[in-house]
């Protein structure tokens, strides 16, 4: 009797976090029939906070975060894939990376996940909207404040996508997050708090998702979003009541860089099969799978081919082609073990002040020593 392998994972619930999953699961079923793979999924929030030993304990497959390599590494929760892949294909997957995809599941000389999905903070719109509006997107920050006081921009502000907003914005003050100290804090945090101020205050409670969701349904909504983590599935028609464009950041003192996001593929340290399971996340994770089912299934691929790829590009709207640059330009943020928990409190800092709870001044304050303790802690 044929060995029989059942390999569980765990992704996020959305289309593009979940349909890539079940398709591929569904396939790589059918060419190898002795597989199955079996996802459930969590909510977007548990995808950037969950603790990843957690979820290892439960699943063999995780797709996760980048910030987590250091915790997860630290604790063995999941597997060291350069010692299960070719060193080729490896290589293959460094030099086809968009932007610094890749290299965000490395952490202490060994690949930890691979880059299946791709995305940093885009703008969007609503090009029907603005066309009756006869208005543009706006290139520099002093054209966006004026398309905000005319009640048309809305972006996503929860405590996570706040800190990623004010991490752009700290970048385009002073080079670098947490360059600069207080003052440098201070003026990302009031510049954020001043553009949420001429803005629907339910920005304070959506996420990307949700963000998306209220620019594409039906009727007039928001025409505009300065940034918030791409997801190309709003640029197919049909997805939505009205499919989005997208395309690069507004230039404040410089063009704005944000903060790279993505997801990557993982291998649980419990996973009884291994070889198995880095067969199919090598799969997923090649050109031709990249560029084809997962695009197809409303997935956002992490293979650079699939960026340029021109059938990708005619199925969303040109978002693959429009985006790429400012994926290629996005930061890496740390990835030492304690850093998810030091990202959770920092949001919730910087929410408090964005909801009028806490001074702009005190709130960097408090940021900049709440990373400083973080990384003593750390050992960094």
């Amino acid at each position: 009797m044929a060995h029989s392998i059942h390999l569980t994972g765990t992704t996020w619930d959305h289309t593009r976090g979940t349909m890539p999953m079940l398709a591929t699961a569904q396939r790589w079923g059918e060419r190898h029939p002795d597989t199955r793979i079996t996802w459930t999924k969590r909510s977007l929030q548990a995808f950037a906070d969950q603790s990843i030993p957690d979820l290892a304990r439960e699943h063999d497959l995780l797709i996760l975060d980048h910030p987590s390599m250091g915790e997860a590494a630290a604790a063995g929760a999941i597997l060291p894939l350069d010692t299960l892949l070719p060193a080729a294909f490896l290589a293959d997957q460094a030099a086809q990376a968009t932007g610094a995809s890749h290299a965000s599941y490395g952490w202490g000389g060994h690949q930890w996940a691979l880059a299946v999905d791709a995305a940093t903070p885009v703008a969007a719109w609503r090009a029907d909207r603005l066309a009756r509006l006869g208005a543009a997107p706006p290139a520099g920050w002093d054209d966006l404040m004026r398309m905000a006081k005319a009640g048309l921009v809305v972006l996503p502000a929860i405590p996570v996508d706040a800190l990623m907003a004010t991490f752009m914005l700290w970048l385009d003050v002073a080079g670098e997050p947490f360059a600069g100290g207080a003052p440098a804090a201070a003026e990302a945090i009031e510049a954020l708090r001043a553009l949420l101020a001429l803005c629907d205050p339910a920005c304070l409670t959506r996420n990307p998702i949700r963000t998306y969701e209220a620019m594409a349904a039906a009727g007039e909504g928001p025409a505009y979003c300065p940034f918030a983590y791409g997801y190309s599935a709003y640029a197919m028609p049909g997805f939505a009541d009205h499919a989005l464009a997208f395309g690069g950041l507004v230039t404040r003192n410089r063009r704005l860089r944000s903060t790279l996001g993505g997801a990557g593929l993982a291998i649980s340290a419990r996973c009884a099969e291994p070889a198995a399971a880095a067969a199919y996340a090598a799969w997923c994770a090649s050109e031709t799978t990249q560029r084809g089912l997962w695009v197809a299934v409303g997935g956002q691929p992490g293979h650079r081919a699939a960026w340029l790829d021109a059938e990708a590009n005619r199925r969303t709207g040109g978002y693959f082609a429009a985006t790429l640059g400012t994926l290629d330009e996005a930061w890496l943020r740390p990835r030492w073990p304690g850093y998810i928990a030091f990202q959770d409190e920092a949001g919730h800092l910087v929410h408090g002040c964005l909801r009028g709870e806490a001074r702009v001044a005190d709130t960097a304050r408090a940021l900049v020593a709440h990373h400083a303790r973080a990384l003593e802690q750390a050992h960094v």
